[in-house]
């Protein structure tokens, strides 16, 4: 078995929902009221997706044998071809991408250093929730940018080719050691709360006047619902 030991910190608290929509409601949340700013929205995005490349490359370096090493190397790859189509985005616009990204490299730095896990499994499910719940955020967000840059996009983020690897992995884990589902689903819960601050500080640029309250509360709810459905998915309890 792969391991590593970290220290955690307390998870930050995730934002206090009661959903107010039936789940079959949920899809028609119309983001396009939600207007976010080119270029933030894709330094965050950019950076995001550099973020997930290096714990893909971690999540490499400890993988215990040669197919997993082969199929993270593959999911490494996606998220890097992602992060260098929002970067040619980005220099569209006629910007240095450092620039734009610079912004949020501290706290992403450290939503990375918190969502890592103490060893490889929560590193693989930390990496499934996480880049699962932003990327169907941010392609749900760029409903709101001009229609050619929101198809550009979204044809970027939709991308969820490293899922089936993730899941796979995670999977075999859990059936070869049944006791590691309890740990598991105790680690999914516990970053929900640092994964929705990523999302709330993406909102509160697009919103009016930095206003975030109730009315983008479905927001959240439809991403707490998905993050329901890929823990479901691999049998863990959300």
């Amino acid at each position: 078995m792969v391991f590593w030991m970290k220290r955690r910190r307390p998870g930050a608290e995730a934002p206090r929902l009661r959903p107010r929509v039936a789940p079959t409601e949920l899809a028609r949340i119309d983001f396009t009221e939600l207007v976010p700013d080119q270029l933030p929205f894709l330094g965050q995005a950019a950076y995001l997706q550099l973020e997930f490349f290096e714990s893909f490359a971690m999540a490499v370096a400890g993988a215990p044998d040669l197919v997993a090493k082969e199929g993270l190397s593959n999911a490494a790859g996606i998220a890097l071809r992602k992060h260098h189509a929002l970067i040619a985005e980005i220099r569209r616009e006629g910007v240095e991408p450092e620039q734009v990204m610079a912004p949020f490299a501290p706290a992403a730095d450290r939503f990375r250093e918190f969502t890592t896990g103490a060893d490889w499994y929560e590193l693989l499910l930390g990496l499934h929730l996480t880049s699962g719940m932003l990327d169907d955020f941010f392609v749900r967000l760029a409903d709101g940018l001009p229609s050619e840059l929101r198809t550009r996009a979204q044809g970027i983020l939709d991308d969820r080719s490293a899922a089936p690897v993730l899941v796979a992995l995670l999977q075999a884990a859990i059936t070869a050691e049944p006791d590691l589902a309890d740990r598991l689903a105790l680690w999914g819960r516990s970053i929900v709360g640092d994964t929705l601050l990523v999302a709330r500080a993406a909102l509160e640029a697009a919103e009016p006047e930095g206003r975030v309250g109730a009315d983008v509360e479905p927001v959240f709810t439809l991403l707490i619902a998905e993050h329901t459905r890929r823990m479901d998915a691999l049998g863990l309890t959300a």
